[in-house]
């Protein structure tokens, strides 16, 4: 399969051959209108955002304050805002950035650059995730969530090299440099990339543009993170990247694990398009059949993972906020077995962990 360049020569079948979304959409609209429910943030939403972000900053001020004079409590204040920064991406700034968390526009945009404060971007995540991701889930050269670089082969369409034979050893290792590294040179990247690809236009942006205002906020993140704390605390610079590192690869492994046992699972599907660029399915089956959840009863998961843990949900109501996952998974799974369609669940967290390293190993050694 030659590599796929352009966006706008895929197409997915129409809805309308299968009936499962609006079927499900019909379902799903009912449940909000006869319950007079809004599908956007609610209180519950709010005081989540006031603990994530808690969870990050303050550990930040304790650690400036000079209290923790202790190295070990020290080191250990910079993983409890790893565990903060994971909490604020996968809720605030996830729904923020999807428009879910509040019907207020405004509010969401400038949630949504909560990312800012974390040492990422909303343009490029937005593009990535939104249009990218949330599109062509598991199609190799749209995805750019399975462009894991040559280290790890995600996806059975990917060129695969000796080293992926071992992939499920040293992957998880990998993972933990996920927010480290775009919190310094992906951002940069990706700009360049997306708008040689003309993607840059769907924010309303041109390079220069982007590029002023990702430096600005890569400034503005590495004077408060690391230039604060050397001046302010006085300890030896060292001590201080090494707390850096410590919380980018918390939350690097965190999120890296939540969002690869989503779709980099056995029983996951990595469609192409055929020979004239058209997909099989519809949009809403392709998502099913390339999504799975895991630990729906967890309570844990359900509020620290920002509902990411069902993912099925989420990919076919994006605009809904997570905090309703839970209460429409029911008519999702009935409606997808209805119109013969696998609604694939993990029960725990750890047993998807262990599907997805086989996965791994699957991936590493078969063609």
């Amino acid at each position: 399969m030659s590599e796929i360049k352009k966006l706008d020569i895929v197409r997915f079948a129409s809805k309308n051959s299968d009936g499962f979304y609006d079927t499900l959409k019909k379902r799903v609209d009912a449940y909000f209108t006869e319950n007079n429910i809004d599908p956007h943030g609610n209180v519950s939403m709010k005081m989540k955002t006031f603990a994530m972000v808690s969870m990050y900053l303050i550990p930040y001020f304790v650690m400036i304050s000079g209290v923790a004079t202790n190295l070990w409590v020290f080191y250990g204040l910079w993983f409890m805002m790893g565990v903060g920064m994971t909490g604020i991406g996968c809720s605030v700034m996830h729904d923020s950035n999807h428009g879910s968390y509040s019907d207020n526009k405004t509010l969401n945009k400038y949630l949504g650059k909560i990312i800012a404060l974390v040492g990422g971007y909303e343009v490029t995540w937005k593009i990535q995730h939104n249009i990218l991701h949330h599109t062509y889930t598991n199609i190799e050269g749209l995805d750019d969530d399975i462009n894991a670089g040559v280290f790890l082969r995600f996806s059975p369409h990917s060129k695969k090299y000796f080293m992926h034979r071992f992939q499920h050893i040293y992957a998880w290792v990998l993972y933990g440099l996920l927010t480290l590294q775009w919190a310094t040179v992906k951002d940069f990247r990706q700009v360049y990339d997306y708008h040689k690809k003309d993607l840059l236009k769907k924010e309303k942006l041109t390079l220069s543009q982007a590029m002023i205002q990702l430096s600005l906020y890569k400034l503005f993140y590495y004077l408060y993170i690391i230039v604060v704390p050397i001046f302010v605390m006085g300890l030896a610079w060292q001590h201080v990247l090494i707390g850096f590192v410590i919380m980018h690869f918390t939350a690097g492994f965190l999120l890296s694990v939540i969002f690869q046992l989503a779709h980099v699972m056995e029983g996951c599907e990595f469609p192409m398009p055929s020979d004239d660029k058209k997909m099989e399915n519809s949009w809403a089956v392709h998502q099913v059949l390339n999504t799975a959840n895991f630990s729906p009863r967890s309570p844990l998961m359900n509020w620290f993972v920002g509902g990411l843990n069902r993912q099925i949900e989420h990919h076919l109501f994006p605009h809904i906020c997570h905090v309703h996952y839970k209460n429409i998974a029911k008519y999702v799974k009935q409606t997808a077995e209805e119109f013969g369609l696998p609604y694939q669940e993990q029960p725990t967290f750890l047993h998807a962990i262990v599907v997805h390293g086989k996965m791994l190993r699957k991936l590493g050694n078969e063609d």
